[in-house]
């Protein structure tokens, strides 16, 4: 599953998306067919050609309105904990990744590390860890706003940063992993007006201090984060 909102600023490329431009996603709808898995593409600018042109047996789009209360990095999680509450009788594991700049490359549901590890999440990283001066400035909201986010921060200080382009596991604990996210979102981080969106503080403070002991994060989930290795076949997923 993944989501592309456009037409609302996006703080991370300092512009607003184009709507109905298909080469945002796809490498990713690629990725998917290629691998003969569904894919649920929640959207808000795709026209009903470019649906037509490109929707088939693995892949789905849903049309959705952004909630201009949050920005869409952190309103995809409120989409996607909809879609998994109404649909749990029918999917077993999911994964939930950024769209235009992470493909798949190997499916993950079928190996060993995935089967054998039904009570973990599965996550992206990065090679820095929490206390990154980037980290710093895109918390201070949450910072100022959860009681226990200063202390989370400095216990966690020397962790390897998360990175929230990647979830994934069985679908129950990954229920539960994006009810207490939202829960967060809503009641901390709505109407945030930082130049920050707050999704990878509260997704690494949520992992951190409820599922530590359930984490899986790196190789062979992930490649290097921006170290663009688009040679390297040995992750499930290649991310920048």
């Amino acid at each position: 599953m993944a989501c592309l909102i456009t037409g609302v600023y996006d703080v991370n490329r300092n512009t607003k998306l184009e709507k109905d431009n298909f080469e945002l996603v796809k490498d990713w709808v690629t990725s998917i067919n290629i691998a003969g898995l569904q894919g649920i593409l929640f959207h808000n600018c795709f026209s009903i050609t470019t649906q037509e042109k490109h929707q088939n047996e693995n892949l789905i789009f849903i049309r959705v309105d952004q909630n201009n209360a949050f920005s869409p990095n952190t309103f995809r999680y409120f989409l996607y904990l909809d879609f998994l509450i109404k649909n749990s009788s029918k999917i077993i594991d999911v994964f939930l990744t950024d769209i235009s700049d992470v493909v798949l490359v190997n499916n993950p549901f079928i190996t060993p590390l995935f089967q054998k590890n039904t009570n973990s999440l599965f996550c992206g990283d990065e090679s820095k860890s929490l206390d990154d001066e980037w980290m710093q400035a895109h918390s201070t909201h949450l910072r100022n706003n959860i009681e226990d986010f200063k202390a989370y921060e400095d216990k966690c200080a020397k962790e390897v940063l998360l990175n929230c382009g990647i979830l994934g596991g069985k679908v129950e604990l990954v229920i539960d992993f994006l009810e207490k996210l939202c829960h967060l979102h809503k009641t901390y981080n709505r109407n945030n007006k930082t130049a920050y969106t707050g999704d990878m503080g509260a997704f690494n403070y949520i992992m951190r201090t409820v599922y530590n002991a359930q984490l899986m994060h790196g190789a062979p989930i992930n490649t290097v984060f921006k170290a663009y290795q688009s040679e390297r076949t040995d992750c499930w997923f290649r991310h920048k």
